[in-house]
């Protein structure tokens, strides 16, 4: 049986519709935004090998995001997904599997889930985490997987590595690999993630 990993990406939220506009009529682009591009969280099996599957939703409304839309789509991929799976979830992708496993039990048997630089509870700046805001407790999250990497980089202008201390205050079984150039790593390849994703 191959091993399955799951992969959240991140988005953007927003307290209004009016501030969303804003945000898409005064974002900075340039010739590369609109262009179609592949990154790490695509991640082919190829780089693995043919023993895993990689499950890489595109979730719904993601330069607008809404947890409730998210939890939904999420929850239509379980029956497709065995005991053992591995969770990989990047900024907001990684706040909103922190949320949905510290609120539901899953039905399946979590491997390890690995946060990539993922907020925690609001970062500053012009976005909101609006319904993406996590409970009190992340003592039911903890109790679902026996392993949780934190993967932060000093130089993030998006999410700063002060995040991820946040995150050890509440999880402090958590395993911190901490990075000084990967910004809010959405490089191409991402290979020392790999390589962990390999030893699991």
């Amino acid at each position: 049986m191959k091993k399955q990993i799951i992969i959240i990406h991140g988005g953007t939220t927003f307290d209004t519709y009016e501030e969303y506009i804003a945000f898409l009529k005064n974002r900075d682009v340039n010739a590369e935004k609109f262009k179609t591009k592949r990154d790490w969280k695509g991640l082919p099996e190829t780089e693995l090998s043919t023993d895993y599957e990689v499950f890489s939703p595109r979730m719904p409304n993601g330069a607008n995001a809404r947890y409730e839309e998210w939890k939904i789509w999420f929850e239509r991929m379980i029956p497709f997904l065995e005991n053992g799976g591995i969770f990989v979830g990047h900024s907001l992708g990684g706040i909103f599997l922190a949320k949905y496993f510290s609120e539901n039990i899953f039905p399946k048997k979590i491997a390890a889930v690995f946060l990539v630089a993922a907020p925690f509870n609001g970062v500053g700046g012009e976005e909101s985490l609006t319904d993406f805001i996590l409970p009190q407790s992340l003592e039911k999250f903890a109790a679902q997987t026996p392993v949780i990497y934190l993967m932060y980089s000093k130089d993030d202008p998006v999410v700063p590595i002060d995040e991820c201390r946040k995150y050890t205050e509440k999880l402090p079984q958590a395993r911190i690999i901490p990075f000084s150039d990967k910004q809010h790593f959405n490089q191409d390849s991402f290979p020392e993630i790999v390589e962990l994703l390999r030893s699991i």
